[in-house]
């Protein structure tokens, strides 16, 4: 297996001490051929040092090419790069410049494009909000924080939300069907470093928590492979995902800022995936389609949360399916692998380019190989930080043990490697609990589960100490039958009380399965007799 071209030089011995890594005086030696040569994604260049580049690159190559469709209306690359000129002429006047936060709070259209781009014509960083499932609480507490002055909206969101004294609100259909703006003169303020966009967490407080995302970030995973996603001119790239999800940046920065065109969804998402080439989703998501109405995609991806094997297999026996793994602090993703049904396992696969992957204990030491533990993720795709949020970042990034001068992340997801050099995800530490007083991998539950006949999708949850509560899907799967699984692969602690078949699961507004919901429909369906409960 190739050596990484930015891996440290660790030899062929069995052991090697990293150079400038202290690992205290319990040990201080860690593996040294595969902890290189797995944990150290590939070196590449990425084709443009910002998005902007990519994308005014292809407004200039192809100014008549489609760049986004949306209810039935269709921009050029060039007349898009215009609005947002437009747009940018009017952000300037308002004062907005390099390293200014500009609010983007509206609904997916065309228009949301447009001022995606006009933020990063001044330098400025756009923070996408979706109104309508954002409170106007949130709103207010996201404008403080980024300290943003502007707000950018449309015309049917003008007046659903709150602007606060001193902050100007633009309505960019006003804007873009207004007067020709004058040409734009001198050269993009912006550098690979400066902040593309604030993409704002659910924090574990319930106070969301804005994550800074640089243009070095977003080109190491869109303008790379796979990241990418093969995204070129003549490909259509669905865009299903809600605006303020960190996987909404890879659908339509990595579709404009490759020449792709963009198809922005209505209400039916089933519609639009059944006319592109490339569709990226979340697993809960991508299980609410049909797949044979889908044959003409191309490429597939999924993140945001497990993926059962079921799905991966299904969508991997006709497309490019990659499934993927990476929280929005490591900007999207950070590790990808093309599935095939044939594989002896499904896996988050390795790091990808430019990143690295380390699997540690608490103490920052390397497991063994093979072992569980918790994945850090490093290099080009750590982003720069919470906004205004000094001791979270104090703990959740930390400066690179590995390679002195980097910084690398807590992704708090259990991880181990394989033979191959791929890795295995255990879900989160938050899903590691305790029934009984007994370890139980909530994932593990599930993957049993997901083992019944039928079963396209299962999640187990903790509903107290002593009790375990699961949910499968479609609504057709037997759920005796799925208890029994479990009860012959695990030990009897891991048995949920309750197992309640749904022909959907429901979800978040970001597309990921809705937690919150599903703990109260057992907490109600535990009310009745254990045994109807289980029938």
């Amino acid at each position: 297996m190739p050596r990484s071209d930015f891996a440290p030089d660790l030899g062929r011995t069995n052991t090697a001490v990293l150079p400038g890594c202290d690992l205290g005086s319990s040990g201080g030696a860690i593996p040294g051929d595969w902890f290189a040569e797995f944990g150290f994604g590939p070196h590449v260049q990425p084709r443009f040092p910002t998005i902007l580049a990519g994308f005014e690159h292809f407004a200039a190559l192809q100014p008549d090419a489609p760049a986004v469709e949306c209810a039935g209306e269709v921009i050029s690359y060039g007349a898009l790069n215009a609005a947002a000129d437009k747009v940018a002429h009017r952000l300037a006047d308002l004062g907005v410049g390099h390293g200014d936060g500009v609010g983007l709070y509206l609904k997916r259209s065309i228009a949301m494009v447009v001022g995606i781009f006009a933020c990063m014509k001044l330098g400025a960083y756009y923070i996408p909000q979706h109104v309508g499932v954002a409170t106007d609480k949130v709103l207010t507490h996201i404008s403080t924080v980024t300290g943003a002055k502007v707000v950018l909206t449309i015309a049917e969101c003008a007046d659903r939300f709150a602007v606060l004294d001193g902050q100007t609100q633009i309505v960019l259909d006003e804007v873009m069907a207004g007067p020709t703006a004058r040409a734009r003169t001198g050269t993009s303020p912006l550098t690979p470093d400066d902040v593309c966009m604030v993409l704002f967490t659910s924090g574990t407080t319930g106070v969301p928590n804005g994550v800074q995302v640089t243009h070095k970030n977003l080109c190491n995973i869109l303008q790379t492979a796979p990241g990418d996603l093969g995204m070129k001119p003549g490909l259509r790239v669905g865009q299903i995902l809600s605006i303020a999800f960190d996987m909404a940046a890879w659908e339509t920065l990595g579709a404009l800022s490759n020449g792709a065109t963009l198809v922005v969804r209505g209400r039916d998402i089933q519609e639009t995936a059944s006319r592109v080439d490339v569709l990226i989703a979340t697993p809960s998501i991508l299980g609410s389609l049909d797949a044979d109405a889908c044959h003409q995609v191309k490429t597939a991806a999924v993140a945001g949360e497990p993926c059962p094997r079921p799905l991966a297999d299904k969508w991997g026996s006709f497309c490019d399916f990659y499934n993927s793994c990476g929280p929005t602090e490591t900007t999207i993703i950070n590790t990808a692998m093309l599935h095939r049904p044939d594989k002896d396992q499904l896996t988050i696969g390795k790091p990808t380019p430019n990143n690295t992957v380390y699997v540690l204990d608490e103490d920052l030491r390397p497991v063994a190989f093979g072992e569980r533990g918790v994945m850090w993720a490093g290099g080009d795709c750590v982003t720069a930080g919470y906004i205004g949020n000094p001791e979270l970042n104090a703990e959740r990034y930390r400066p690179d043990p590995f390679r002195p001068g980097q910084m690398m992340f807590n992704t708090r997801d259990l991880g181990a490697w394989t033979e191959t050099g791929e890795l295995l995800h255990y879900g989160r530490v938050d899903d590691l609990v305790k029934i009984r007083g007994f370890r139980v991998e909530l994932d593990g539950v599930s993957r049993a589960l997901e083992a019944t006949e039928g079963c396209d999708q299962a999640v187990t949850l903790k509903f107290d100490d002593r009790t375990l509560v699961a949910f499968v899907s479609p609504g057709n799967v037997c759920p005796v039958e799925a208890r029994g699984h479990v009860a012959r692969a695990l030990p009897y602690y891991c048995c949920p009380a309750i197992v309640l078949p749904m022909d959907d699961l429901p979800k978040t507004a970001r597309g990921k399965l809705d937690k919150r919901l599903l703990l109260d429909m057992a907490a109600e369906a535990l009310t009745k007799a254990p045994l109807e409960a289980a029938e």
